[in-house]
């Protein structure tokens, strides 16, 4: 196995194409995508043909492009997934993101896999599981510290992928069931129906309120922008952002962000280098506040916080600008620092605490008049911009460059002349030209001519580093002809650029077949299909139970398992406060209840309830 543990990758969301070709431009060294099904992001789905497409642009500067096939698979689409495998290997896909272990019992091409985050990984021996079954990168949990991360990192030789950006599941991911039980939309389909981002109200054991309609389950946005070091350092060697369902202005920001701070640790450590060829020009200043969040937390990384949570509202509101100062017919006046531009939008909150929004027509300095003047503002309201028109109009453009460097020699021959390019990654092509060599009238100025003719590599993927002329004499040589020869040579670089380009190689699994960590697997397990049943068998789990989707737990079970908890949230917690017990609470949205369990050993946080959809026969499903 070789091992990559010094390359530090950022891995960028694709929901398209177009998206990822602007991901690399940015400065990815990787982009995960989803394939025309069993993506984990059912509305963000692609041809195979735009797959193939995006592969080899990305393999132009040495980038990966990973392939999301991490749903849960009923027994009848298994014959899809394994054909859609080979169709994203043949298209040249680098690695497929799985969840669902029955893949692994596929006909499968020597295509790498990757651990999606949906299968839990939160400890070292699932890990090592992982990559003794064939997994050579592995996405950890993102509710894991920063010792967690560095004992893990000790225990395996797989690459370790962490998000560092976007949006949180408040549950484990892979261990949330609410959505299915109340609408039958499986998160582990793809499905989701985001139930945590709704208000809830929360009542104690004796039924009194300790909240009242506040989103208890919406988390903050994370944002490890100022971890990042202590990350690769412990151990982590993909940084992923979040986002397959995201806007552009978004993924160019954010990437372009990451990108930057990661180069500077890049170049303050010699031991750490970048995962892919290439170096960004931004004409803009990432700045990723401005693109889509709900405020910003480093969740558990720096151990527990209490302030996860956006409870006023899971939208984005934006920067803070000031408040209002005075309010006219048609306008009102701003009181604060920012510039607010015409096009801009603003948002505040209302007399229900309810998310508002407007759009300024016109900006006249302070003076601001909307596109329609909205009722409840008043004098003192707090105003948020969610909506730079400026800035996004500079995202609309041509955000960034990405070019590698390449160094250029260009010496005599019998013949005439040969230029030879090397590039930052050591690939070298040559292209010659017969030509007389004849002297030419003015040394210095033939000498930069010809230097300024083999630089032009303007329109290229290549930047220039060194020039060396390696002449007897300076010749004089038409313009045409080195134009023509620089052409020759780029184009002979670029193949074999791709001609040396290799896809990493499928991890062999383990022989004899190791030992999953645990003996029996509950509705937890996600066991969906035949094949992932007979992959926890062949790996020692002599009780396998149905996944959840299969609508077999009739009874009240945790539908979401979290480390948040609300106990510690509102100050509650038996460990920080003498005499107080865990007992059950109750979240309550409208007639629907769901009872909280408080489990203070592991410090986590159960949400239970019950099945509400019709049984749709999807026991059926289940083999054995």
């Amino acid at each position: 196995m070789t091992s990559t543990r010094r390359r530090l990758e950022l891995l960028s969301p694709a929901k398209n194409l177009e998206f990822g070709i602007e991901a690399i431009n940015h400065g990815a060294d990787a982009v995960y995508i989803g394939g025309p099904s069993f993506g984990a992001r059912a509305a963000a789905g692609n041809t195979v043909a735009d797959i193939e497409q995006l592969a080899a642009y990305a393999h132009r500067y040495s980038a990966r492009v990973l392939v999301a096939l991490n749903t849960i698979l009923r027994d009848e689409e298994l014959d899809e997934a394994q054909r859609l495998v080979q169709q994203i290997y043949q298209a040249g896909a680098d690695a497929l993101i799985v969840q669902d272990m029955g893949v692994l019992e596929l006909d499968l091409p020597p295509i790498a896999l990757h651990a999606s985050t949906q299968t839990d990984n939160r400890a070292l021996e699932k890990v090592r599981f992982l990559e003794q079954a064939g997994f050579s990168q592995i996405v950890l949990a993102r509710e894991l510290s920063l010792p967690q991360i560095q004992t893990i990192a000790a225990g395996t030789s797989a690459t370790l992928e962490f998000f560092v950006h976007g949006a949180l599941c408040v549950s484990y991911s892979g261990q949330c069931y609410i959505s299915h039980a109340h609408t039958g939309r499986s998160a582990n389909r793809g499905e989701c129906s985001q139930m945590c981002r709704l208000p809830f109200s929360l009542a104690d054991d004796s039924g009194k309120l300790v909240a009242r309609d506040q989103h208890l389950l919406s988390l903050k946005d994370n944002n490890q922008s100022a971890n990042l070091r202590a990350l690769a350092d412990a151990g982590i060697r993909s940084f992923k952002i979040e986002g397959r369902l995201k806007d552009l202005s978004y993924l160019k920001n954010t990437t372009a962000h990451y990108r930057q701070l990661l180069d500077r640790i890049i170049a303050d450590v010699p031991d750490y280098q970048p995962a892919s060829a290439g170096r960004c020009t931004f004409f803009f200043t990432p700045q990723p506040d401005k693109t889509f969040n709900r405020g910003s937390t480093d969740y558990f990384v720096n151990q527990r916080q209490a302030d996860l949570v956006s409870l006023r509202s899971p939208k984005f509101a934006g920067e803070p600008v000031g408040k209002v100062a005075r309010l006219g017919r048609n306008y009102f006046e701003i009181e604060g620092q920012a510039a607010i531009h015409n096009g801009d939008g603003l948002s505040y909150f209302d007399g229900d605490n309810q998310l508002v929004g407007l759009r300024v027509n016109r900006a006249e300095g302070k003076r601001l008049f909307p596109a329609e003047m909205a009722s409840d503002l008043a004098v003192g309201t707090p105003l948020y911009r969610n909506r730079d028109q400026a800035f996004e109009k500079q995202l609309e453009k041509k955000s960034a460059e990405r070019k590698i460097r390449v160094d250029l020699r260009f010496a005599e021959t019998p013949e005439g002349f040969v230029l030879a390019l090397r590039d930052e990654e050591g690939n070298v092509a040559t292209a010659t030209l017969s030509h007389a060599k004849e002297a030419a009238q003015q040394g210095e100025r033939a000498f930069a001519a010809i230097r300024e003719q083999l630089g032009k590599l303007g329109n290229t993927i290549f930047a220039v580093g060194q020039i060396t002329l390696d002449l007897s004499a300076p010749w004089f040589i038409p313009s045409g002809a080195l134009n023509a020869l620089r052409r020759e040579a780029v184009e002979a670089l670029e193949s074999a650029r791709l001609a040396t380009y290799r896809r990493p190689p499928r991890w062999a699994a383990a022989s004899p077949p190791a030992i999953y960590p645990q003996a029996e697997l509950s509705y937890l397990g996600n066991v969906y299909n035949r094949l992932a049943r007979a992959f926890y068998a062949k790996h020692g789990v002599a009780l396998i139970a149905s996944a959840y989707e299969c609508n077999q737990e009739a009874g009240t079970v945790s539908l979401m398992i979290t480390k948040h908890c609300l106990r510690y949230s509102f100050n509650l917690c038996p460990k920080q406060v003498k005499g107080i017990r865990p007992d059950p609470m109750t979240l309550i949205n409208g007639n629907e209840k769901l009872t909280l369990r408080f489990d203070c050993t592991r410090c986590e946080m159960h949400v239970l309830g019950k099945l509400k959809i019709a049984k749709r026969g999807a026991a059926a499903n289940q083999s054995g």
